[in-house]
């Protein structure tokens, strides 16, 4: 079956070869808040706002762009992996993948609920950023998890 919202199969190798090290980056990024000085530039912001200054649109700020590019990264690389052909696409895997997509949304949204009645103040925000990526990990994990099982369950009847 031929998808045309799909990448080509090949684009899933290429976005866990970026996916994995950019993880790794990014956690450690969170754990030891290491931004490296190089990436201290000057950048335009359309919304600024900071504790010390007055708000602002269409501004030029200095900004250390690290956390922006282990991002972007994550989210692209993520999209590759989640949204590539598999070597056999079929109706069936077009199901699983469906059915992965709302089972990764309705989970994910369970998690957003949750947090917003127990968790508060700074950690929420911890709790929306960490939310942006969920949604593909969550079903980058259960899509994989169920064409594992698939392909699992095929070999073993062979």
């Amino acid at each position: 079956m031929k998808s045309n919202y799909l990448f080509p199969s090949k684009f899933k190798f290429l976005g866990l070869v970026i996916l994995i090290p950019v993880s790794i980056y990014g956690l450690l990024m969170l754990i030891y808040s290491y931004e490296p000085e190089i990436l201290n530039v000057n950048v335009l912001s359309i919304i600024s706002e900071e504790f010390s200054k007055p708000f602002s649109f269409l501004s030029i700020e200095n900004n250390n762009i690290y956390n922006e590019i282990i991002g972007c990264l994550l989210i692209v690389s993520a999209l590759m992996v989640a949204f590539s052909e598999e070597k056999k696409e079929d109706e069936f895997i077009a199901k699983i993948r469906l059915e992965s997509l709302v089972w990764a949304t309705y989970f994910n949204y369970a998690i957003l609920f949750i947090s917003m009645i127990f968790v508060f103040d700074l950690a929420f925000l911890w709790v929306m950023v960490f939310n942006m990526f969920t949604l593909l990990i969550f079903f980058i994990l259960r899509f994989n998890w169920q064409v594992w099982k698939l392909n699992k369950n095929s070999f073993d009847e062979e």
